[in-house]
C-alpha cells in the first residue's frame, strides 16, 4: 500500500495534493489520534489503515488506539449497533454497566490525554470521554446509518455524544437535529492505491482467483462485504436463483468477519445452511484485498443488497473498476450510485435481478455504466477527497 502524498497526484492532479499539504501546515505542530474497535475487518478499519499513514505524511503526527473489550463487551455493542439501524433492543442495567466499565478499563491505558485532537469512531468507545478532562478538541465519528435510529438507544448514546464538540457523519440525511454540535458531512472514500483498488496484471487476477476455485467460463456476479444480517447475503441468493433462470451465470459471495461482531458466525452458518446446495455459487469466508480486487475486476456485475448501509465502500470499490452496481436503495449506497447511469437501486429481491439480468444480457450497457461510476468515485470518492476533509475539521476547530 502506498502511504506517500505525492504519489496520488496522478490520480487526481497536482492542486488537490498541493492544497492539501497547504491546509495540513496549519495542523502540522498538533497530535492527533483516532480511536476504534478493530484493526482489520471493516470499513472503519479499512478507511484508517489508509488514512492515519496519509495525514503522518501530510505532516500531521497522527495516532491509532484500539478499544480492547471481552465477548460481552462486543455482544453489547454488536446489539447497539443493530438498534441504531432500528433493530428492537431491551436496553438493560447490566448492558449499560458492561459498556461502561470496558470503555473505564481502557482509559487506564490508551493514554490519550496528551493529544490535541481525538477522533473517536464509532459507538465501542463512545464513552471514553467520562474518564478525560481534557476534552476540548473531542470529535465523534459516526460511520453508520443514523436516519432512523431505535429511540431507546439513541436517547441513551446521546448522553455521551452531547459531551463531544464535534460530529463527522458520512451523508447530510444523517445530520440530527436533537444534537447542537458542529456536524461536517465526509464521505467514506476508497484508497486507489491500497492492495484492494490498484491495478492488477491478468496472470495476477487468474492465479488469484484459480487458487480460490473461482472459474470463468461464466459471468460472474458478485457482493462482497462481512457475514452480516444487514447485508441481505440471502436475499442476493434469492435473486440468484431468479437470475438464473434467464442468464446463465456464477455468484461468488465473498466475505469476512470482524472481531468486533460475534453475529458474524451465525450468519456464515445460516448462509449455508440455506445456499450450499445453490448450483453455481460460491461462498468464500476469507480476508484477502487482492483476491476482492481480482474478483470485482473480473465481475460482470456486483451487487451490494443492504437492508441498512451506513456507506457501503464496496460500491466504490467496484465502479472505480469499471463494474456496474446494483444496490439496494438505503443509506449512503444511492450517493455512490445514480440510478440508471452507473448501476441500479433497488427496493426488493425481484427488483435486484430484473436489473441484474438486464445489465447481463446488455454488456455495452454495463460497460457504459462502469466507465460513467469510475469517473463518479474519481471526483468525489477518493481517500484525498476524505484527507482534506479530517484536516478542515482540525483547522476549524482551531480558529
Amino acid at each position: 500500500m502506498e502511504n506517500n502524498l505525492d504519489k496520488y497526484r496522478d490520480v487526481v492532479g497536482d492542486k488537490i495534493i498541493d492544497n492539501i499539504y497547504e491546509d495540513a501546515s496549519a495542523a502540522s505542530n498538533k497530535h492527533v489520534v483516532h480511536v476504534s474497535s478493530t484493526y482489520y475487518g471493516g470499513g472503519v478499519a479499512e478507511i484508517l489503515s489508509s488514512l492515519i499513514p496519509l495525514m503522518n505524511n501530510a505532516g500531521i503526527e497522527t495516532g491509532w488506539r484500539l478499544i480492547q473489550g471481552n465477548p460481552d463487551f462486543f455482544s453489547v455493542t454488536k446489539a447497539f449497533n443493530n438498534a441504531l439501524q432500528g433493530a428492537k433492543i431491551h436496553l438493560t442495567n447490566m448492558k449499560k454497566r458492561v459498556f461502561l466499565e470496558c470503555n473505564k478499563r481502557n482509559s487506564i491505558f490508551t493514554h490519550i490525554e496528551s493529544h490535541d485532537f481525538v477522533f473517536v469512531h464509532d459507538p465501542h468507545p463512545l464513552p471514553l470521554i467520562n474518564f478525560y478532562k481534557n476534552t476540548k478538541h473531542w470529535i465523534w465519528r459516526a460511520h453508520f446509518d443514523m436516519s432512523n435510529p431505535n429511540p431507546i438507544i439513541w436517547n441513551y448514546l446521546k448522553e455521551f455524544v452531547l459531551k463531544y464538540k464535534r460530529m463527522i457523519i458520512s451523508i447530510k440525511e444523517y445530520r440530527k437535529k436533537d444534537i447542537p454540535l458542529g456536524q461536517h458531512v465526509i464521505p467514506p472514500c476508497i484508497d486507489p492505491l491500497s492492495y484492494k483498488n490498484k491495478e492488477l496484471l491478468e496472470v495476477r487476477i487468474n492465479k488469484t482467483l484459480s487458487k480460490f476455485g473461482i472459474e470463468l467460463d461464466r459471468p460472474i456476479i458478485t457482493q462482497i462485504s462481512r457475514f452480516d444480517k444487514w447485508k441481505d447475503p440471502i436475499g442476493v441468493v434469492k435473486a440468484f436463483k431468479l437470475i438464473k433462470k434467464k442468464v446463465d451465470c456464477r455468484l461468488v459471495l465473498l466475505g469476512n468477519m470482524a472481531t468486533d461482531d460475534p453475529e458474524g458466525q451465525k450468519v456464515l452458518e445460516k448462509l449455508h445452511s440455506y445456499g450450499d446446495k445453490i448450483e453455481d455459487l460460491k461462498i468464500i469466508n476469507f480476508e484477502n484485498d487482492i483476491l476482492v480486487n481480482a474478483l470485482q475486476r473480473v465481475s460482470s456485475v456486483v451487487i451490494q443488497k443492504s437492508l441498512r448501509e451506513g456507506f457501503g465502500l464496496t460500491i466504490s470499490e467496484a465502479l472505480w473498476k469499471g463494474v456496474p452496481v446494483v444496490g439496494g436503495n438505503v443509506g449512503g449506497i444511492p450517493k455512490q450510485i445514480t440510478d440508471g447511469k452507473c448501476g441500479y437501486l433497488v427496493n426488493s429481491v425481484k427488483e435486484c435481478a430484473d436489473r441484474t439480468v438486464k445489465l447481463l444480457k446488455d454488456p455495452k450497457l454495463a460497460k457504459k455504466m462502469g466507465e460513467r461510476g469510475r469517473e463518479h468515485v474519481r471526483k468525489n470518492f477518493l481517500i484525498t477527497r476524505q484527507l482534506g476533509g479530517y484536516i478542515k475539521v482540525l483547522n476549524s476547530m482551531k480558529k
